[in-house]
This record gives C-alpha cells, structure tokens and sequence, in this order.
C-alpha cells in the first residue's frame, strides 16, 4: 500500500486530502501542529517519521493562517523550519517521496492584477516571510534531486472554516439570524475582491500537481474572484433577508488587500479545474 504524510491533518485541507487519499487506497498518516508523536519543529522527530514510513507522498499544510505580527515564531517554527526538517529529511532518508510544500498568493507583491507564479515575492508581514523562505527551500532541494513541489493559495473555503475566516463568520450569522437571531454582524470593506473556492476542489488541485513529474510551482486557484459584498448577498438572498439589514460597517477599517486574484493559467493547463460555483459554495456552508 501507498504511504502519505500529511502535516496539518486537522486543518479543513488536510481533512479534504486525507479523504481523497484514502479513497485512493493511500494509508494516511496525519500530523497536527499539536501531536505529541511528531514534533514538526523538530528534525530528530521529523526524521524519526520518515525514516520509518519511507512515504510515497509527504504535504506540508500546517500553518497558522494569519499575518499579525504577534505570530512571528509559530510561523516561523511551523512552515519555514518545518519545510526545511521535512525537506532534509527525506533527502537522508526518501529521496524518491514526492513533497508538496503549501504557499500563498500572500507571498506575493499584489497590484491588484491577477497574480502569477513568476511574479516578484514581497516580505510584506511574517506569515509572508515564511512562505517565501520555504518556497526557496523547495527551490533549493529540487537542484539537489529532490521531487519538492510548491502550490500557492489563494482564498478557499468550505464548512470546516473556523469563524475567524470571512465567509465561515458570515455563513454562521445568517444560519443563526435563520433562527431568529436579531444579531448585526460587523464587516470592514465589503468591497475587496478575493477567491471562493471549495477546498475540496483544491486539494484535487494538489494531487493533480503532485501526480505529474514536469511542473513544480503552480497556483492552486480558481482565478475567478468576487466581492465580500456578493458573498453577502448570496448568502442572505437564501434565507430571503437582506444583508443590509444585519450588517455594519467598519468605516474605519483599512484591509489589507481590495483585491486578492490569481492567474491559474498553469494548473489548468494540468487538466485541474474547480468544480463547485460561488453559489454552490455559500449554500454548502449555510446548509451544514
């Protein structure tokens, strides 16, 4: 039987992937930022892993998603330290396990045009930091003969999000004003542009890149971006309400984007495409 590492297992992709693998009659070995086996910080207990399951198939997820300043070293230890116990590790141990290595389009310098691959990185806040060192990482690794590939994420969601994410924070007020709730729920600009797509779909975008051996970097996206504002009102038109009359503005809220789109010109080209629409999305998330 196939053997896949996956590192951030409790996360809504890791969830997602490890279904898709095990349909695919993969053993799964899941990871958790906070499992007391495999420490991913450390490379004796990284290495320990690898050695001992020579996988097929290892993905680096675990992450705190966010950019504040205040989780500077969680990310660093995470995702910068991680990729490269995880990448030193199977150079000793597996060099032939094929390493997929999460990114973000947060990584990137945005002028507010769709963003491509090539396109120049910007240290724009620590989380940044950290994916730019372990996109160089992987780099660095793949001319020493390792198979390191790199996806870049843009904003997808699914009804595993946690409530600090937009569309879950919006989806569960309108479940909960659904039921009678007088709630108003608070929002900054409802205007910036972003993805919305189904996380069930991109970790199919993983694997379809992993399964192949000519690309390594690609976006895993959607390139199709919409309004916090249309979220809103496809979310709040299914239960028949408007969302003008439960939501308040921030108006002095400055984000940290307006607009957040990827060129998915390369994963497409991989035979990869989202299946779930905007609005198959928000129903998804409101219905479970």
């Amino acid at each position: 039987m196939k053997t896949a590492i996956i590192f951030g297992i409790n996360g809504q992709d890791g969830f997602y992937l490890s279904v898709l693998l095990q349909k695919m009659e993969y053993k799964v070995i899941g990871i958790s930022r906070t499992d007391s086996n495999t420490d991913l910080t450390n490379f004796e207990s990284v290495s320990e892993l690898v050695k001992k399951t020579t996988p097929n198939l290892i993905f680096h997820l675990a992450a705190n998603s966010t950019t504040r300043h205040d989780a500077l070293f969680e990310n660093h230890a995470t995702i910068s330290t991680g990729t490269f116990n995880i990448l030193e590790a199977v150079k000793i141990y597996s060099p032939k396990t094929k390493v997929f290595i999460s990114g973000s389009g947060l990584q990137f310098v945005n002028k507010e045009k769709p963003i491509k691959e090539s396109d120049s990185f910007e240290a724009r806040d620590p989380y940044s930091v950290s994916r730019i060192q372990s996109a160089y990482a992987a780099r660095y690794y793949r001319k020493l003969g390792l198979q390191v590939y790199v996806g870049y994420f843009f904003n997808h969601d699914s009804p595993r999000r946690t409530e600090r994410h937009m569309a879950k924070k919006i989806t569960e007020a309108v479940k909960r004003i659904a039921n009678g709730s007088n709630e108003k729920l608070e929002i900054g600009d409802i205007s910036v542009i972003k993805e919305w797509t189904y996380a069930g779909d991109i970790v199919e975008g993983i694997l379809t890149l992993v399964l192949q051996d000519n690309i390594y970097e690609a976006n895993i996206s959607s390139g199709i971006g919409h309004s916090i504002e249309e979220w809103l009102n496809v979310c709040f038109l299914s239960i028949d309400e408007k969302w003008q009359d439960h939501i308040k503005l921030k108006n002095d809220f400055s984000p940290e984007y307006k607009m957040l789109v990827s060129d998915p010109t390369i994963i497409t080209s991989l035979g990869w495409s989202p299946k779930v629409s905007f609005e198959e999305l928000a129903k998804m998330m409101i219905n479970q």
